[in-house]
C-alpha cells in the first residue's frame, strides 16, 4: 500500500503486535551485506527506525556496538527489553533526523523498512556525515504483493479496497503492482546523489501464508489502514476475512524484499 506522511506515529500505537507479525529478512540478504562491509566488536553501527527489531539481532551477532534510533516510545521499551541480554546494544528514542551523530565515526548505518519516513536530502546528507571512510550504507524493505494464487480472492479484495479503504481517503484506486527491479535500481542510484560510491543492490523472494483473522491482524500494523476511522476499519477488516474464508480460509503473501548497499568514499 502507498505510504502517506504523516503517520508515523501510528505504528507505535500497536508496538507489540508489529514485532510479532511484520517479518524479518532473509539470510542471503545478511550475508550480501557482511560480503560488503566486514563487522566485528570493534566496530559502530547505527540502525534508523527499529520497529519490532526484525532487522536487528543478525547485526548484534557480529558483536559490533549497535545504536537504534526510534521515534517510538513503545517500540523502544519493547527492544530494551527484547535485547537486553546484549551489552552492544543501546536505543535512542527519537527521529533520526533530530538526533546528533558524531561525523565519520560509524562503520555501518542501516534502515529496514524504515527510511522512506526520513526526508531523503536530510537522510542521505546525514548518514554520509556520519559514516567513516569506507563505512557503508544499508537500506532495505520488505515489499508484500497480493496472492498470484488465487485471482478471485485478490479481485475480491480490490473490490473490497474500493469501498473502504479508497472511498475513506477519497483516492482513486490504484492497480496493485509487485515490486519490480527497476524500482530497486532506481532506489540504489539514490546514493550517487550525494556522494555514495560502490552502489549494489538485489532482489530476494519468499511467500507468507495467513488464515483470515491472521491477515486482518497483518494489515493492522500499516500506518494507512490504523489510521482508517475505527468503525469503519472494523467492518474492512470484517468483509477481508470474509473474502478469504470464502476463498479457501488462507491467504498467500509473496515478498519482495530489495536492498540497496553504498560507500562512503
Amino acid at each position: 500500500m502507498p505510504i502517506i506522511k504523516g503517520l508515523e506515529w501510528t505504528f507505535d500505537t500497536v508496538a507489540s503486535t508489529y514485532e510479532r507479525f511484520r517479518p524479518g529478512y532473509t539470510d542471503e540478504l545478511y550475508k550480501m551485506i557482511f560480503d560488503y562491509i566486514s563487522l566485528d566488536d570493534s566496530c559502530y553501527a547505527i540502525e534508523v527506525g527499529i520497529g519490532g527489531g526484525q532487522a536487528t539481532l543478525p547485526i548484534l551477532k557480529t558483536g559490533c556496538n549497535l545504536t537504534a534510533v526510534e521515534y517510538g516510545e513503545e517500540f523502544s521499551k519493547l527492544c530494551k527489553d527484547k535485547f537486553k541480554e546484549y551489552r552492544n546494544f543501546s536505543i535512542i528514542t527519537n527521529k533520526f533526523e533530530n538526533t546528533n551523530f558524531l561525523d565519520n565515526t560509524y562503520d555501518l548505518v542501516y534502515s529496514a523498512s524504515a527510511f522512506h519516513w526520513v526526508p531523503e536530502s536530510v537522510g542521505y546528507t546525514k548518514v554520509f556525515s556520519m559514516l567513516k571512510s569506507g563505512g557503508a550504507f544499508a537500506r532495505f524493505a520488505n515489499h508484500p504483493y497480493r496472492d498470484k494464487g488465487n485471482l478471485s480472492l485478490s479481485e475480491e479484495i480490490d473490490r473490497i479496497y474500493a469501498e473502504y479503504y479508497y472511498k475513506f481517503y477519497n483516492k482513486k484506486q490504484e492497480v496493485p503492482a509487485e515490486y519490480s527491479g527497476e524500482q530497486a535500481l532506481q532506489r540504489a542510484k539514490i546514493a550517487e546523489k550525494y556522494g555514495f560510491v560502490d552502489i549494489k543492490y538485489a532482489l530476494f523472494y519468499r511467500t507468507r501464508t495467513f488464515l483470515a483473522n491472521e491477515y486482518s491482524t497483518l494489515l493492522g500494523t500499516y500506518s494507512d489502514h490504523i489510521a482508517i476511522e475505527e468503525n469503519i476499519r472494523k467492518e474492512f477488516f470484517s468483509k477481508i476475512e470474509d473474502a478469504i474464508n470464502n476463498h479457501g480460509g488462507s491467504i498467500t503473501v509473496y515478498d519482495t524484499i530489495d536492498l540497496q548497499l553504498a560507500r562512503k568514499p
